[in-house]
């Protein structure tokens, strides 16, 4: 029963090697797309792939074959993992806190301003680059497109996504007929009537897609806790079987005095010598 341990974390590792193969099969279908969005995951999930397969196999060479460096590697980098896992959790904790979009009067979904999130998240939207990306995602999603054929009722009782409520209309608030238009926010100069452009240089779209971020990273961090909770389980394990490998390694069964070299007390020697001439003198 010693080595149970040694068996829970070969079955693990051999159900994580197998998972990490659609994982790295999905990363290089994603390379391949030419859509944008999917672009973005790809080297989130060509990496995770690829160390998954690594750790595990590791893993599970050091747990069934009894490969004590090969469980020492495997327990190092599980650490190390936990540790990111851990640090990539409250990270985003702190900086998704803020937002959470305004209840629009007399309407069912919310707007969403952009100085309403962390810094961070602003600065990383404000990006040319990274914008340019962002836009194009959101033109190949199609999600304008649905309200297209939207009455003026829908507008009222309907509920919208975040993106659709900053990027494909104008705020709420913006006023289009003869009075001045002096006072009105920046966004309601921003919007264009094409379907190629809306809204989407409007700070409330990079607010709806921080918001949709926002969402998807909670819920992320909650997968991330359960996760980590997991991980220490296995670390756990793998301490001992660990520890059964390392003591299959000696030539002592499990129970046994496993104490290889014991140095005796200084006076050990003297203290033998002078017995056996005290024993040759009677």
């Amino acid at each position: 029963m010693y080595r149970f341990s040694n068996t829970v974390i070969g079955f693990l590792n051999l159900f994580t090697l197998l998972a990490s193969i659609p994982i790295i099969g999905g990363g290089l279908w994603m390379a391949r797309n030419s859509t944008t969005c999917e672009s973005f995951l790809q080297t989130p999930l060509l990496v995770v792939g690829f160390v998954v397969l690594i750790i595990s196999l590791a893993g599970f060479i050091g747990a069934c074959f009894h490969v004590a460096w090969a469980l020492w590697v495997y327990l190092v980098v599980m650490l190390f993992i936990i540790g990111a896992l851990l640090g990539i959790t409250i990270f985003g904790f702190i900086v998704t806190g803020p937002g959470g979009g305004v209840q629009v009067p007399g309407r069912v979904y919310k707007e969403y301003r952009l100085e309403d999130y962390s810094p961070w998240l602003r600065n990383k939207i404000k990006d040319p680059h990274y914008w340019r990306t962002i836009r194009g995602c959101i033109l190949g999603s199609k999600s304008c497109a649905k309200l297209a054929f939207w009455t003026p009722l829908d507008y009222l009782e309907r509920d919208m996504s975040p993106i659709q409520s900053g990027c494909c209309k104008p705020p709420t608030s913006c006023n289009y007929g003869a009075a001045t238009m002096a006072a009105q926010e920046p966004d309601c100069y921003r919007w264009n009537n094409a379907p190629t452009l809306l809204c989407y240089e409007c700070d409330s779209c990079k607010a709806g897609v921080l918001e949709d971020v926002r969402r998807d990273w909670h819920k992320l961090s909650v997968l991330n806790i359960v996760m980590i909770v997991l991980l220490i389980g296995i670390y756990s394990i793998g301490c001992c079987a660990f520890r059964n490998t390392k003591r299959a390694e000696t030539d002592y069964p499990y129970g046994e005095n496993q104490m290889r070299k014991v140095r005796p007390r200084w006076d050990f020697y003297w203290w033998r010598w002078w017995h056996e001439k005290k024993h040759e003198l009677w």
